[in-house]
């Protein structure tokens, strides 16, 4: 483990940097990303280069996205080849689609991320999942778990159903505050999320977002009380609710994912 007095960067607050200092987290994130030479891998926030220097050594090329200007300038010195091309700039400014179509194939994302930004980042690979093979991420526990909870727990809710729309995420490992400078308050996990090559559910996105978000956005009612929330026609509304009753007397955090895609389903022909 590097020690904290080798860090020649102080850490921002204000970007959320807590920098991975421990070699033996970063060789384990690599051996789990299973890489291929050839793979276009991009790294999100690169920060004093700890991941890099292992991606580097297991790739021909290698894409890494920064917004810290003194962290750019280190690595431009560290890394100063044409295996890796540095991007300052803030990566939710950043065109994935861009990248995909210059490098001909699809991308695979690897980062530790800021606590702050793991939902803005979660939905803009959401957003762009056409360009994006998979997605492995160093992110705080208990976002972690809402990820990867299954129904019926307290911790499944918006993000682990939209989670499963997109792909299928799997958990790495969790990684202690130690391995950190400075150390965070929490301790953080590594999971990736395996991004289907085609969206598998025959029901409108928007919709079915609009379902999902309006069913937990009222998580302690039922069904028949969040979903009358809906933005389409009242009466419409609820006249699907009177016609389904069984299910609307259920809880958000009750139904599968199928459960939801059909609910979205029955509101899917009366959207705008």
């Amino acid at each position: 483990m590097r020690k904290p007095h080798a860090v020649r960067i102080k850490p921002k607050q204000s970007l959320g940097q807590n920098f991975l200092v421990d070699d033996n987290i970063v060789r384990n994130i690599v051996r789990d990303l299973d890489l291929d030479r050839n793979d276009a891998v991009v790294e999100i926030g690169p920060g004093l280069g700890a991941l890099t220097r292992e991606l580097a050594e297991h790739l021909d090329s290698l894409i890494i996205i920064e917004i810290d200007q003194r962290a750019v300038e280190k690595l431009s010195k560290e890394f100063a080849s044409s295996q890796v091309t540095i991007i300052h700039r803030d990566v939710l400014d950043v065109s994935l689609k861009e990248l995909q179509q210059r490098l001909g194939r699809k991308l695979r994302v690897v980062g530790n991320i800021p606590y702050h930004l793991t939902s803005p980042i979660l939905f803009k690979i959401f957003d762009e999942h056409d360009s994006v093979s998979d997605l492995t991420i160093m992110i705080q526990r208990e976002v972690a778990k809402r990820i990867l909870a299954q129904p019926g727990t307290k911790e499944y809710g918006i993000l682990s159903v939209l989670t499963r729309w997109y792909g299928t995420p799997r958990m790495f490992f969790t990684v202690s505050p130690n391995c950190f400078y400075p150390k965070p308050k929490v301790t953080s996990t590594v999971i990736q999320i395996q991004l289907h090559e085609t969206i598998p559910y025959d029901v409108r996105r928007d919709v079915f977002t609009a379902v999902v978000k309006t069913a937990f956005g009222k998580r302690r009612k039922v069904l028949r009380n969040s979903l009358a929330y809906l933005p389409y026609d009242e009466a419409v509304v609820q006249k699907i609710i009177a016609d389904h009753t069984t299910v609307m007397e259920r809880r958000p955090e009750q139904l599968s994912m199928e459960e939801f895609v059909n609910l979205a389903r029955l509101f899917e022909e009366h959207a705008e």
